[in-house]
């Protein structure tokens, strides 16, 4: 039997405390991007590709739970501890606007559109902003039965799915309505919620469970049973035969998506993992721990049918230039202590 090939990761250091949340950008003309949220205050942005830290934006408070780009990671996001939102220029790394809330905002989404930001937390309330119109009153969503935990859009804007911190289930609503149209049951809190890059599929994780549903008929595709306690888990965007999860066991697991089987165990981690997220093009995945770090693993080819279609893929890959990361670069804060490179 062939012995499992030990990963070893491409490690990013720059936040103090742990990290909570993680967002890849779509792939943009200038490449793709990371951004990661963290108990420290301090969003981080960086290339997407090589985990080279391009930014910080500084201005929170305190602790940030979520943090995402818009469709073209000119726009990034933030929910804090300190009752704020916030949109910062991510060319610049200015605030472009601050959304004041009543209590921790716990996840924030841009549309897919980019004209909206969603917010939820501790208030129990959806909020919709509009950024056209960032000075005009949020619509408020009827509100959520516990204190929200995870928001994300699909189906094109029309529909929002929100989880709660303290109550099983996942919760859609139709935005035109403002109701909730389905509850996906769960046993337990959902503690991440992420819709597939064709919309198909929602993963979530709740307990030491992670489920698959149908993301337009809402039922139950598939559901396996994890050896720890999990917090989160992504799918592999570009087949859909492989998903990734962490938890508390500070290790980060690949698994075959049809059979459930363990493919590889990722270790290096020295705490609890709080979020993985796959990259948009598949070849590699992050993880972000309460060990304050990020590390992003590549995903090898297992197949030869795959190795056929990235190799027939390999020519139109989207790189990075130094040009393109120089340009976002510019204006950017760099902590006091100089301990923000990616390595």
């Amino acid at each position: 039997m062939d012995k499992k090939k030990v990963a070893v990761p491409l490690v990013c250091h720059g936040h103090s405390r742990p990290v909570v949340d993680l967002f890849y950008s779509p792939v943009t003309p200038d490449g793709y991007f990371l951004i990661s949220a963290s108990k420290d205050s301090n969003p981080m942005l960086r290339n997407g590709e090589t985990g080279d830290w391009i930014g910080t934006f500084q201005g929170h408070k305190g602790a940030v739970w979520s943090a995402c780009l818009d469709t073209n990671a000119l726009r990034a996001a933030s929910g804090s501890a300190d009752f704020s939102a916030k949109i910062w220029d991510a060319l610049t790394g200015d605030v472009l606007h601050s959304f004041e809330h009543k209590h921790i905002v716990r996840a924030c989404a841009f549309s897919e559109d980019t004209h909206m930001l969603l917010t939820g937390g501790f208030e129990k309330i959806l909020r919709i902003y509009d950024l056209n119109r960032p000075d005009a009153a949020p619509r408020e969503i009827e509100k959520s039965p516990g204190s929200v935990r995870t928001v994300t859009w699909l189906h094109s804007d029309q529909t929002i799915l929100s989880s709660c911190t303290d109550m099983g289930g996942v919760r859609l609503w139709d935005v035109r309505s403002g109701k909730i149209v389905q509850t996906l049951e769960t046993k337990s809190p959902v503690t991440s919620a992420e819709v597939s890059q064709d919309g198909r599929f929602i993963t979530t994780t709740d307990g030491s469970s992670v489920k698959f549903w149908d993301a337009n008929h809402y039922g139950l595709v598939k559901s396996y049973n994890m050896p720890c306690a999990v917090e989160s888990a992504s799918l592999e965007p570009k087949y859909g035969n492989k998903f990734v999860t962490g938890g508390e066991d500070m290790w980060v697991r690949v698994f075959d998506f049809f059979t459930g089987e363990e493919l590889a165990c990722n270790k290096g981690h020295h705490g609890p993992v709080h979020c993985v997220r796959f990259t948009p093009v598949g070849e590699s995945y992050a993880s972000g721990s309460e060990d304050g770090t990020i590390r992003i693993w590549q995903l090898g080819p297992t197949n030869s049918d795959e190795q056929e279609a990235a190799n027939a893929n390999a020519n139109g890959k989207t790189k990075v230039g130094v040009n393109d990361v120089a340009r976002k670069i510019e204006g950017f804060q760099i902590p006091k202590d100089g301990q923000a490179e990616g390595q």
